[in-house]
Formats: structure tokens, C-alpha cells, sequence
């Protein structure tokens, strides 16, 4: 899978981050401050979503202080379900009920120990299929619509 990795700081958890999405295989590409000196969280939450709305990476993972900020920018593009996790549960839930397509992670809280955990939940679990579950998905892109319209 093609991944996008952006941040707005380098540390020992981007840096785990990456070497773990490597070994699994996937073919990643990083943005933001793990290849420049300074960024801000904004930019690099948009430039990662839009290349995941349009198709250019599978999926990206995040990283901001709190995790937040870089979620919300990220889900200002239409397309992006960006899901702020701190724990494995929570990001299994995100992939199967919300179908996230982004990964916010905090630098704040988050150990390499559980980065792994949380990617080890995110990638084994996919969308889904429940008819309740699409139905809450296809309200939520009709609210997305009607609302970046007005």
C-alpha cells in the first residue's frame, strides 16, 4: 500500500513510525518536518489529505503535539476521515466503523510501543459491510456535501 507520513516535528516515534511501515511493506513517502526543518501543522495536514482524496497515497498516518489539530485540518478536505487515535481499540473501530483513511497520532502521549499496537489494529481491520455501518458512511459524505456547498 502507498502510504503518505506527515508532521509537524521529527522524533523517535515518526522515525518508529516509518521504519515500522517499511517493514510491513508498504511504500511510503514523508512530508512535513520529517524532511524539513520547520513546518506548520496545517500545511502539512492538507498537503497529505489532498494526495489522499485524490487518490496519489492509500492511506497517511499524522502526527501533531496533541494529534488534534493535524485531524482537524486533515478532515478539511472532502474525501479525508482523518481519526485521532491514542490506542489500539480506538483505531480499529475507526477503520471498521468510520473507514479512516488517515491515522492522527500525538507526539504528546504516544510511546513507540503503542504506535505499533495501534498500527498493528489499524491495518487488520477494514471497513465494514453492515448495512447500518454503510448507511451512517453515505449520511455522513451527504452532510459533507450539503455543508461544503452552503
Amino acid at each position: 500500500m502507498k502510504i503518505a507520513v506527515g508532521s509537524d516535528m521529527k522524533n523517535h516515534v515518526t522515525d518508529a513510525v516509518v521504519a515500522d511501515l517499511r517493514q510491513r511493506g508498504h511504500q511510503v513517502e514523508v512530508f512535513g518536518a520529517l524532511i524539513e526543518t520547520s513546518v506548520m501543522w496545517p500545511k502539512v495536514a492538507l498537503e497529505v489529505a489532498e494526495q489522499v482524496a485524490d487518490g496519489t497515497f492509500e492511506q497517511a498516518v499524522l502526527f501533531c503535539w496533541t494529534g488534534t489539530g493535524i485531524s482537524l485540518a486533515a478532515n478539511k478536505v472532502k474525501g479525508i476521515r482523518a481519526a485521532l487515535c491514542q490506542d489500539a481499540e480506538t483505531a480499529r473501530g475507526a477503520r471498521k466503523w468510520n473507514d479512516a483513511n488517515v491515522l492522527a497520532m500525538s507526539l504528546r502521549v504516544m510511546s513507540e510501543a503503542i504506535a505499533k499496537e495501534i498500527l498493528d489494529a489499524w491495518f487488520a481491520s477494514s471497513p465494514s459491510t453492515e448495512e447500518e455501518d454503510a448507511a451512517c458512511l453515505a449520511f455522513l459524505a451527504e452532510a459533507e456535501e450539503k455543508y461544503r456547498a452552503s
